[in-house]
């Protein structure tokens, strides 16, 4: 009876720690590093990459057949998304003008929790593309553009 209990006791505990491993990780809290200045965001929108498909066929190659090469790669702008609190869109907006021209290392880390970072993105000759916000539901966003995208944890 006790060894029933005991094989039931580890089979919750070790369902409860894989449930525990493979739920995702949050998505509300990004802290990002522009030109050495931190900023919290909610939202990251456009953390992609693209690589251009070129199709070559051969001189001896038949004629239905195609040779298929990695071409140039492309990245997306990438969107930051953040409620405004009273005087935080002033500071924010002076803040990114004055990096605006820049080309910086940007560092976004999602955050969990407990304030752990738990991915990390790293865009490579980064610039501010565009600034602005919204009346409706003051939300300011920051466009950037860049040339690199690393992904770690």
């Amino acid at each position: 009876m006790k060894r029933i209990l005991f094989l039931s006791f580890l089979i919750i505990c070790t369902s409860e720690l894989q449930a525990q491993n493979t739920w995702p990780n949050p998505k509300f809290s990004y802290l990002v590093t522009i030109g050495g200045i931190e900023f919290s965001f909610e939202e990251v929108i456009g953390l992609s990459t693209e690589t251009q498909v070129i199709e070559y066929r051969g001189g001896s190659s038949p004629v239905f057949s195609t040779v298929k090469m990695p071409g140039i790669q492309k990245f997306g702008n990438v969107t930051f998304k953040k409620g405004i609190a009273k005087n935080d869109l002033t500071s924010l907006l002076a803040k990114a003008k004055a990096k605006a021209m820049k080309r910086e290392t940007i560092i976004i880390k999602l955050m969990d929790e407990n304030g752990e970072s738990t991915f990390t993105w790293t865009l490579t000759n980064a610039f501010i593309a565009k600034l602005g916000s919204t009346d409706k539901f003051s939300i300011d966003t920051i466009e950037v553009a860049h040339e690199g995208l690393t992904v770690s944890r």
